[in-house]
């Protein structure tokens, strides 16, 4: 009888593991827009994916036009009368967030949307196919938008007319606050925490809940090329803001929250100096889900990296090649999301970018030599 017990013990463990080891997926090549690259920034629950690819006069890999893709087809967006755009979201009515170029020249000679042109940047909404431009704060040229839920809340940050000449992010004059856009276009601010000066924003959940990050011009450096600050910022409904911790250092950036108020973000580990990937939630606040091994670098990225289910996803940057790979958690250790693809696959998957309730994952990889967005869907 022991041995019959002991036998349906170890059988229930092992079914318990199996559980917990993430899934095998099948891997989707989402295209281009006739250029030879393209990026998956966004999935909601309805497999709709937004990003940003290349149209044939695009090269470089920064240069791209944003996109919606849902049953096999890419959806060009458009811009604003720029040469670039990209798009976050969608929600569950595929209405998209987006950050495009304007035709205009910045006044200040920023580089906003850090696309390399120093044209104005603005946050936009993309809805039943039309594209309209977000308010900026009083004062301020820019605006970016990252995220929106099922309630047409938008949020990312946008300028005001504070000018301060400590800004560390390159040719940036202007002060900048993360905000919330309603969804008929109004523009709320969310403060920054009490003795900082700017913030950003990135992810925001259906209770209006929003991550992001505080801090100074000074120490606080601007998405989407370098986003980075002191202190991890979860922002409730009604603007108050809650500082997320540390890990005992410097930068703290929270990117993501899910329905449950569970915050994912990027926080420096004092013991080694490389970036680690945290987990805050209410009870437990700041828990460090550590470092790929070898990794520098180990980030959950902007904006929905952490479904309803708890799953992370994200990248890693080796310390060695500087190669990146894409990444799913398992509890607090990090896995190669390229181990749980088809064996001989034509795909390296370089960054996991956003992942729904259903365990879809968007982000972007490289086959046949070039960049492309894919999709990878459990088994």
């Amino acid at each position: 009888m022991r041995a019959i017990l002991n036998s349906i013990a170890a059988g229930s463990l092992l079914a318990a593991l199996a559980i917990a080891q993430p899934p095998r997926y099948t891997v989707t090549d989402l295209g281009t827009l006739g250029g030879t690259y393209s990026y998956g920034y966004g999935i909601n629950n309805s497999g709709w994916v937004s990003g940003g690819a290349a149209t044939v006069s695009q090269t470089g890999g920064v240069a791209q036009t944003a996109f919606l893709w849902h049953g096999g087809q890419m959806i060009n967006l458009g811009t604003l009368g720029g040469p670039s755009s990209e798009a976050g979201g969608p929600n569950l009515f595929g209405e998209s967030a987006l950050i495009s170029e304007t035709s205009v020249t910045d006044p200040n000679g920023e580089d906003f949307c850090g696309f390399g042109t120093h044209l104005q940047c603005l946050g936009a909404i993309w809805d039943s196919g039309a594209m309209t431009a977000l308010p900026t704060l009083p004062g301020g040229n820019n605006g970016q938008a990252y995220w929106l839920n099922d309630e047409g809340q938008v949020t990312g940050f946008a300028e005001n007319g504070t000018r301060d000449s400590t800004c560390v992010t390159p040719f940036q004059v202007l002060r900048f606050e993360a905000v919330i856009w309603g969804p008929k276009g109004e523009v709320r601010e969310l403060r920054p925490l009490n003795g900082d000066t700017v913030g950003f924003a990135f992810g925001i959940n259906n209770k209006g809940q929003v991550a992001g990050t505080s801090g100074l011009c000074s120490n606080t450096s601007l998405p989407p090329v370098n986003p980075a600050g002191p202190h991890a910022v979860l922002w409730e409904s009604d603007g108050s803001a809650t500082d997320l911790g540390n890990l005992g250092s410097t930068p703290n950036d929270a990117t993501s929250v899910n329905n449950r108020g569970e915050v994912v973000g990027t926080a420096q580990s004092p013991k080694d100096g490389t970036l680690h990937t945290f987990l805050w939630t209410k009870d437990t606040g700041m828990q460090d889900l550590g470092a790929f091994p070898g990794a520098v670098l180990t980030v959950a990225p902007c904006c929905h990296t952490i479904n309803n289910r708890g799953e992370v996803v994200g990248f890693s940057i080796d310390g060695t090649t500087f190669n990146s790979r894409a990444l799913i958690w398992q509890g607090k250790v990090p896995k190669d999301l390229n181990d749980f693809i088809p064996a001989g696959s034509p795909w390296y998957l370089q960054s996991a970018a956003s992942i729904n309730d259903a365990g879809e994952i968007v982000g972007w990889g490289t086959i046949n030599g070039e960049v492309h967005a894919f999709l990878a869907t459990p088994k």
